[in-house]
């Protein structure tokens, strides 16, 4: 019974980490680069899937997805209660916290190395490409994987617009929730398990990759 939502996880979150790691990285790039009317207002509304209940998150998405959304109106998409659905909402509440440490990852690159290297005629895309995400890759990497941990683990955005289908659409998160209410508690020990070694993993090597980061820092201050 376990393999099903297993799956199911795995499927979710490697769509939502692809879409965390593409959309993540361009936000964090623009917002660390450049500065425009309102940036404080995006940075904010990037950050509310932290602090809102995921009720309230699940609600803003069920109004976007829903059938008198934009998603079904204009594109005639229909993704409630899908798979889909659940990477969308693993998704949002994934995305702030890769922004967030990219962004501060990118901004804390040295301005002077990038300055260098526009005078010896590189173009603006081959100094982000050959500079700025080289010497910002630690944070970028270690912002991924907590947007990952976050994906993997979402429960309340999910049941809202994906509801929990055995099969179809119930993850990990939502099977151990059904398990516990039917009083499984050895299958429910068992998916717990396998959720806690998985984000335990990909927390570790978020703080492998700080402390690396941390010593460079340190390595390239005294020398």
């Amino acid at each position: 019974m376990i393999w099903s939502p297993f799956i199911l996880t795995l499927q979710v979150t490697v769509v939502a980490s692809v879409l965390i790691g593409v959309v993540g990285l361009g936000l964090s790039i623009l917002l660390a680069r450049s500065r425009f009317p309102g940036q404080l207002v995006v940075e904010t509304l990037l950050n509310l899937p932290l602090v809102l209940p995921p009720s309230v998150v699940g609600y803003y998405l069920l109004l976007f997805l829903g059938r008198d959304g934009p998603v079904v109106q204009w594109l005639g998409i229909r993704l409630l209660f899908t798979w889909e659905a659940a990477a969308i909402a693993s998704f949002v509440v994934g995305l702030p916290l890769m922004v967030e440490t990219a962004r501060s990852a990118i901004a804390q690159v040295d301005p002077e190395l990038e300055s260098a290297a526009r005078t010896l005629g590189s173009s603006e895309l081959e100094v982000l490409w050959r500079i700025t995400l080289p010497l910002a890759q630690q944070g970028i990497l270690a912002g991924l994987l907590l947007g990952v941990a976050r994906a993997l683990g979402e429960f309340g955005a999910t049941l809202m617009i994906a509801g929990n289908i055995p099969g179809r659409t119930q993850t990990l998160p939502l099977a151990i929730y059904d398990a516990v209410q039917n009083s499984q508690y050895g299958l429910a020990n068992l998916m717990v398990l396998v959720m806690t070694i998985l984000c335990f993993f990909l927390l570790f090597w978020v703080r492998r990759l700080q402390r690396q980061d941390w010593r460079s820092k340190q390595y390239t201050k005294i020398t």
